[in-house]
């Protein structure tokens, strides 16, 4: 792919700015390419960061055919650039497209854009705890069309954000709050895809749990009301007594989290135990209540690992660890963004340098 680079007119460069939250500032620059049925895929340009112009029968708007991803460059010590598996990004982008019947993009091609937007833009990456340059490739049908169906046309952009923590708490404990009577996915439709419909669903509850001063929602299965399935930015792990940390199994409804199989392949050469399998939520509180469940922790790109102190279920408050960070979830968290920022041994092969 020859990518065309245009550059602000102006010649100047932003940079970061010195506070930082999440999604609330953007680079400068952003990646485009152009899809249609006759040509494939054409137009690769890195281009000034601006709005988009859209048909107003674009299937997106309409349809909800879209897709995205999340992942994020890290700056290291020397000041060079990390990647952190952005194959795994790249390889599931293309799964949701399928199940969104939309075009694939090659995955050296994906990760070639990422490389050289995230270059372009470097001054934005920013330095410090927590603080990394989010990277969110997306994919939508701007094709017209009111007819059912899937668009002839495709979009294909990605832009970056100089980040801080997700969570104001950082990595403190954040609480959760357990949806009884509303649901996200269901085996067999979306869920699996990181596409926005998944997302907008969610809000309904996730809203009216923030006002109740809760941080997140904990999904449970569309069928049964019964087994734990996802945080809504974040796969869930629980802690037992003996070490061993079980999170649910990919059943087709709920994403399967480029950072959930990090924390597992980490935790198995920490000696933890590891399990994937159906977690019945009444099973989970009393294991809580009981102590054998000693943490509770979500992990997802944007929030990395985030251990629950407090889970909501039934009208009733659940504390984890009284509500503190335990040893580990502190440990796989040290241990995942050590190889991040570069400031470990990276045994497993994941970090790409770029600079």
């Amino acid at each position: 792919m020859n990518i065309v680079t245009k550059l602000k007119q102006s010649g100047e460069r932003g940079s970061c700015p010195e506070q930082l939250g999440f999604g609330t500032a953007f680079s400068d620059h952003m990646f485009t390419q152009q899809y249609t049925a006759d040509k494939g895929w054409h137009d690769a340009e890195i281009g000034p960061f601006r709005d988009l112009t859209l048909h107003p029968a674009s299937a997106v708007l309409h349809y909800g055919q879209e897709v995205f991803e999340g992942l994020k460059a890290y700056r290291r010590e020397d000041g060079g650039i990390n990647l952190f598996r952005p194959d795994q990004n790249a390889e599931r982008f293309n799964r949701s497209a399928r199940r969104m019947v939309m075009p694939e993009v090659a995955i050296e091609e994906h990760i070639d854009a990422i490389r050289q937007l995230v270059l372009v833009d470097e001054p934005w990456i920013p330095v410090g705890p927590g603080a990394s340059l989010y990277i969110r490739p997306t994919l939508i049908a701007d094709g017209a069309l009111l007819g059912l169906g899937a668009a002839s046309s495709y979009l294909h952009f990605i832009f970056t954000a100089p980040v801080g923590a997700y969570y104001a708490e950082g990595f403190n404990p954040v609480s959760v709050y357990v949806s009884e009577n509303y649901r996200r996915a269901v085996k067999g439709g979306v869920g699996e895809a990181k596409t926005g419909g998944n997302y907008s669903a969610s809000l309904f509850v996730s809203e009216s749990a923030a006002k109740e001063g809760y941080s997140q929602v904990l999904w449970l299965d569309a069928v049964e009301g019964r087994y734990v399935e996802e945080v809504g930015a974040m796969n869930i792990c629980f802690v037992y007594r003996d070490g061993t940390i079980a999170t649910p199994e990919l059943t087709g409804s709920i994403l399967a989290g480029v950072t959930r199989d990090s924390v597992l392949k980490i935790a198995g050469s920490l000696s933890h135990d590891t399990v994937e399998k159906r977690l019945d939520i009444e099973e989970v509180v009393s294991d809580i209540k009981s102590g054998e469940i000693t943490e509770v922790f979500g992990c997802g790109t944007a929030a990395v690992i985030s251990p629950v102190g407090r889970i909501a279920y039934k009208g009733q408050d659940h504390l984890i660890n009284n509500n503190e960070s335990g040893p580990v979830a502190t440990a796989l968290y040290e241990k995942l963004t050590a190889i991040q920022y570069g400031l470990a041994d990276d045994p497993f092969g994941w970090v790409q340098q770029i600079s």
